[in-house]
């Protein structure tokens, strides 16, 4: 049966041939597994080793066979990352030599550890609160340096910091109304309605400001959803060859080419971007030119930035006055791109005042305007991102979702006041937010939801 006291063994470095790899041991027989399997080259006992210091020697088989060079590293408990006696081996990379490691530890005693389990191990052993660790897998799986900046913040505690202190403030709030409640006779005084209605304020505050940086940080993980749109042979297709640098979709002359979704992604000055490229907008000729335009329009209707494409060179068709009309009711954001502006333009700016979006002139295929279209971007990204600090951006939909229900209850609370409905009520709903952030910090929270969480984190991690 697996249980949290097993000591634990995994290849921690990613797959694949590399100079270095290192099999990660933890738990309490750490460091007799790692006396069972490596042989210090100039002899000496593991145990006079000092921690945090490297030894250089051989990984053995069972029946004194090296298996290869090692270099052992040894940290002790509670001083390591899952606060466990831990021993790392860093071997050569070689996927083969890893995993023949790796098994001479099972052999020892580890046994294999399950996804994350590493790092559930510190949230579980108090180094890190759940935030924290989902933070950690964050920078794992960064796509841009803000982003990976963003994780490290958020490992290092920067969401976890607010949280606690938006709690500080409700748990002093509470203890203030139930002293008054609980001890009448010794003559506490009621908690002023005026300094009590400004921390329920203040907390409030602060969790609409998280909440309102929630979608920045999904944005840093996820990518903002970029669709591009137009009629055939507008430039789409050229226009994303053109953003990507290289030759992702066919390019033709026949209209109607693109008959599906296409999605790659990018980074525009360290913002990913999830880019699609879309089949033209127009009545279409054929079943399969029809799938693609109903795809087309699903992807306008969930689009965060819609680069909505025409040809600069003739005058607007019913087709351009059809999308015209259908954006003019997107939710999303929208630059207009007058493509082939390396022609004799038709078209100007006036043309499209009904979209109240910037329009830019282009050329896909000559590549002349993608500099304006880029800064045009991350205007608009930066907006919606705000000027919440990175590290502290819920970014996972539990966190949002657990920060909406603690705001509500704030909100219930100021009307209670305002009510004159006593305090002993306010108190109810602040306990309930109090209990509801805890959540986040995984204070709060039942075992399976943390075994779901830890889960989703990487093999070794």
């Amino acid at each position: 049966m697996r249980g949290e006291r097993d000591t634990i063994s995994q290849i921690a470095t990613p797959p694949g041939a590399g100079g270095i790899g290192i099999v990660r041991v933890s738990g309490a027989d750490a460091l007799d597994i790692a006396r069972a399997v490596f042989r210090p080259a100039r002899g000496g006992r593991l145990e006079e080793m000092a921690p945090y210091t490297a030894r250089y020697g051989h990984i053995v088989a069972g029946d004194g066979a090296v298996i290869d060079e090692c270099v052992l590293l040894c940290m002790r408990a509670p001083h390591s990352y899952t606060g466990e006696d831990t021993a790392e081996l860093q071997c050569h990379g070689g996927t083969a030599v890893l995993r023949e490691v790796l098994l001479r530890t099972w052999e020892a005693g580890a046994r294999p550890a399950e996804a994350g389990e590493f790092t559930k191990r510190a949230f579980l052993n108090g180094r890190l609160d759940l935030a924290r660790a989902e933070g950690v897998m964050e920078l794992i799986a960064a796509k841009s340096a803000r982003a990976a900046r963003a994780a490290r913040e958020r490992a290092a505690g920067a969401l976890s910091s607010q949280i606690k202190g938006i709690r500080a403030r409700l748990l002093g709030a509470v203890a203030h109304i139930e002293a008054g409640i609980d001890f009448p006779e010794d003559d506490i005084p009621e908690a002023r309605t005026a300094a009590l209605a400004a921390d329920i304020a203040a907390a409030s505050e602060d969790v609409a400001r998280l909440l309102a940086g929630a979608e920045a940080g999904r944005i840093l993980r996820e990518g903002l959803k970029t669709v591009i749109v137009g009629r055939p042979n507008v430039g789409k297709s050229s226009l994303l060859n053109a953003l990507l640098g290289m030759e992702r979709a066919i390019v033709t002359d026949v209209p109607g080419t693109t008959r599906d979704v296409i999605e790659e992604q990018i980074l525009v000055d360290g913002i990913p971007l999830r880019l699609l490229d879309t089949a033209g907008l127009r009545a279409a000729e054929d079943a399969v030119e029809r799938i693609g335009v109903a795809r087309t329009e699903e992807q306008i209707a969930d689009a965060e930035l819609i680069l909505a494409v025409f040809d600069g060179t003739a005058p607007l068709t019913a087709e351009d006055c059809a999308l015209m009309e259908r954006l003019r009711d997107a939710a999303a954001d929208i630059i207009v791109l007058c493509n082939k502006e390396d022609r004799t333009p038709v078209l100007a700016a006036a043309d499209f005042a009904a979209l109240n979006a910037p329009v830019l002139f282009i050329s896909a295929r000559a590549g002349t305007g993608l500099d304006a279209l880029r800064r045009a971007i991350t205007d608009i990204a930066l907006r919606m991102e705000g000027d919440l600090g990175d590290g502290a951006l819920p970014n996972k939909e539990r966190e949002t979702e657990a920060l909406g229900r603690a705001a509500a209850h704030l909100r219930a609370a100021e009307e209670t006041l305002a009510a004159d409905m006593g305090t002993d009520f306010v108190s109810i709903d602040l306990r309930a937010a109090y209990e509801i952030l805890g959540e986040i910090l995984g204070e709060t929270v039942d075992a399976d939801l943390i075994d779901r969480i830890f889960s989703e984190f990487c093999i070794g991690k």
